[in-house]
């Protein structure tokens, strides 16, 4: 069963009600500047209940997550999903973030074990792995509801934050993340993200065997900006494939010359292929909504969500 802590952020107050939710993403990259983050906060804050703020994706060396996920809340009053990763940080780095998260007002966190670093821009980083995803969760049960950490240290001051973890649907065989994903829902998960999912077909299979875990569970979809970024995620990102149809009519798109019709093709590609996605999730199955991986990609909220509802 999932976790019956209290609902701490407007996400797991949404879902609970019952809400169809849509969460966005935000990223951070090898940058001293966060304009361009708050511009995307802006632009997607009438569409999304909150957004993930990714923590050195693909094991790339990015700005320190906690901070834009403050600032994004200051500046533009989007609640944010904290990434963290525990490639990056032993036990002692995992509570220092943690405690510092909840006094910035943070309120949900996404545990997650991170890329490994042959994937990223410095390859001869040492990854960390002092704890496993599901101990991570089991650290974070033991800050939130009992108060202490893994050593029994108590903590001073509460920690008011609802608990995210990530689900892999295309896993192969799916029975061992099935497994995973148990044992942290047990520990306490209040929510769970899925990966980028194209198959509807497979996405409603893993929604029905998750239905024995009785958690809510976000879809993961990632609209393609261009030709260039799907065949980059068709060849490079682990564990998922862009369907061929899909990969082909985005070619197609990138042979108009004018920039500005080439953008409204791109456009109009992502809205017939994903707005059915959605409209069958939302009516077939007990999915709590849709997580979208449209970073830079903000326009695409507006028209694909119209043609949802």
């Amino acid at each position: 069963m999932a976790s019956n802590r209290p609902a701490y952020s407007d996400l797991v107050k949404e879902i609970r009600k019952g809400h169809f939710v849509l969460t966005g993403e935000l990223e951070p990259e090898k940058t001293t500047g966060l304009e361009e983050v708050l511009n995307s906060a802006r632009a997607m804050k009438p569409y999304v209940i909150a957004a993930n703020v990714t923590d050195n994706p693909l094991a790339m060396a990015y700005m320190n997550s906690l901070v834009p996920s403050y600032i994004v809340q200051r500046e533009v009053g989007l609640e944010t999903v904290y990434q963290m990763v525990i490639r990056d940080r032993n036990r002692l780095a995992l509570v220092s973030d943690i405690l510092a998260a909840s006094y910035l007002g943070i309120k949900n966190i996404l545990a997650i074990s991170g890329d490994h670093t042959v994937l990223g821009d410095n390859k001869g980083a040492l990854s960390v792995y002092d704890l496993d995803s599901a101990q991570f969760v089991y650290l974070l049960h033991k800050m939130i509801d009992e108060g202490v950490d893994l050593a029994g240290n108590e903590i001073h001051g509460g920690v008011k934050i609802n608990v995210g973890i990530a689900a892999n649907p295309n896993a192969d065989p799916l029975e061992p993340e099935i497994l995973k994903i148990g044992r942290k829902v047990k520990i306490g998960t209040d929510f769970i993200q899925t990966q980028t999912m194209f198959d509807i077909d497979l996405t409603k299979e893993f929604l029905k065997e998750m239905e024995r875990f009785s958690c809510p569970i976000l879809v993961g979809i990632f609209p393609l900006k261009s030709f260039g970024i799907a065949d980059f995620f068709d060849k490079f990102i682990p564990g998922v494939s862009v369907p061929k149809e899909l990969l082909e009519s985005m070619r197609k798109c990138k042979e108009e010359s004018d920039k500005e019709k080439r953008k409204i093709l791109y456009d109009e590609v992502n809205i017939e292929y994903f707005s059915p996605f959605i409209k069958e999730i939302r009516k077939t199955t007990k999915a709590a909504g849709i997580h979208v991986m449209a970073v830079l990609y903000e326009r695409i909220l507006e028209p694909l969500l119209r043609e949802t509802v």
